[in-house]
């Protein structure tokens, strides 16, 4: 995890040194370089650590916890970055992320690919169960009803391998479908999003940064607080179903705003909107074997990089023609809602696996009382 760190620092580090044309140009191949080799592995890494630390039964909590105080950063950042001087930004920027790094290899131990299992007393250490010996038992009896992947084989895999390995169970399946068009549904907001603003309801750059800083706040205390509390009484399937049926209110409602407050109503639908992403990565862990974590982590991450690709080349052509004056019909907010058709299609996919799910369950129950 130290080595993704290491190299996401380093464009930070050449804009901290100089703010030339030539800096910049280097930055710009830095940032690049970084991000092909850091984007997403850093989350994907830290996924998978607090998976080998973590009781199946405890992951969605703990995952909220960790995306929430990645939403944290985000805010604390951005509140941050408005009292710094442009040239003191990098500097600091670049200070806080070799701290990060400092931290990682010198405190943080390496787990060895062993995980915790739901019986392990030793997991846990910030999340500590207070199930009864009924949920503990029934905790057993979900992890023996979780289909799990066969072991992975040794050396790089090849695409093929990582075919079979994303529809080798159900729950791996469904997760991979739900990330990419979660993700198409979410980049394509994000790209038509600032525009409609502008052209609907005049707003500025100022006022669409003000948004993104309240849905953001919104997320984080949304996954520090609300979703660890529901996290084990719902269960991650039900909130992954909560959270996608937020997701879809809140694009529609940004696709038919009529007036000027509306984008900040459909703001605060983040709160559950923000249960997707640690539902889905809490749904994986608990169906591959411990030492394919970090894979299947990385599979998400790359499933939902490929829809954040696939997110502006389609929405950018759409949003210009749904925004200009020579289009069919005056309805700015078109792009926007064929957006949120991405997030209704996941929708039904969580509703389906869901169902899906419940049958072998039932299934399983009742083949084990016949035997």
């Amino acid at each position: 995890m130290t080595l993704p760190v290491t190299v996401a620092i380093l464009p930070l580090f050449v804009l901290a040194c100089n703010r030339s044309e030539v800096y910049f140009y280097v930055f710009y191949v830095a940032t690049i370089v970084a991000g092909i080799f850091c984007q997403g592995t850093m989350h994907s890494l830290c996924f998978a650590y607090v998976a080998d630390h973590v009781r199946p039964k405890r992951r969605a909590a703990a995952f909220a916890l960790l995306s929430g105080v990645s939403a944290a950063g985000f805010v604390s950042g951005t509140l941050t970055a408005r009292f710094l001087a442009a040239s003191s930004t990098f500097q600091v920027a670049a200070a806080v992320a070799t701290a990060t790094a400092l931290y990682l290899g010198v405190f943080l131990p390496d787990s060895g690919g062993v995980s915790c299992t739901d019986g392990d007393e030793a997991c846990d250490p910030l999340l500590q169960a207070s199930s009864s010996s009924t949920s503990s038992s029934a905790s057993s009896s979900d992890e023996e009803l979780s289909p799990r992947l066969p072991p992975h084989k040794a050396g790089l895999p090849s695409l093929s391998d990582m075919f079979t390995f994303l529809t080798g169970s159900l729950a791996m399946s469904g997760a991979a479908t739900i990330t990419f068009f979660c993700s198409l549904g979410e980049r394509g907001l994000e790209t038509a999003l600032m525009y409609y603003l502008k052209a609907q309801f005049g707003y500025s750059k100022d006022e669409f940064a003000d948004l993104l800083l309240i849905v953001a706040a919104a997320g984080m205390l949304s996954q520090l607080t609300v979703m660890p509390i529901l996290a084990p009484i719902l269960g991650e399937e039900i909130l992954l179903i909560v959270g996608l049926l937020g997701g879809c209110t809140q694009v529609f409602l940004y696709g038919i705003a009529w007036s000027y407050w509306v984008p900040y109503l459909s703001a605060a639908f983040v709160i559950l909107s923000a249960f997707v992403n640690p539902s889905i990565r809490a749904n994986v862990s608990k169906n591959v074997a411990s030492n394919e974590q970090g894979i299947a982590q990385g599979c998400i991450s790359g499933i939902s990089s490929f829809g954040s690709i696939l997110g502006p080349l389609i929405f950018t052509p759409l949003t210009a023609w749904a925004l200009s004056e020579t289009g069919p019909f005056n309805f700015k907010g078109f792009s926007i809602l064929c957006a949120g058709i991405f997030t209704v299609i996941a929708f039904i996919i969580s509703l389906r696996m869901r169902g899906a799910q419940s049958s072998a369950c039932k299934k399983s129950i009742v083949q084990q009382e016949q035997a």
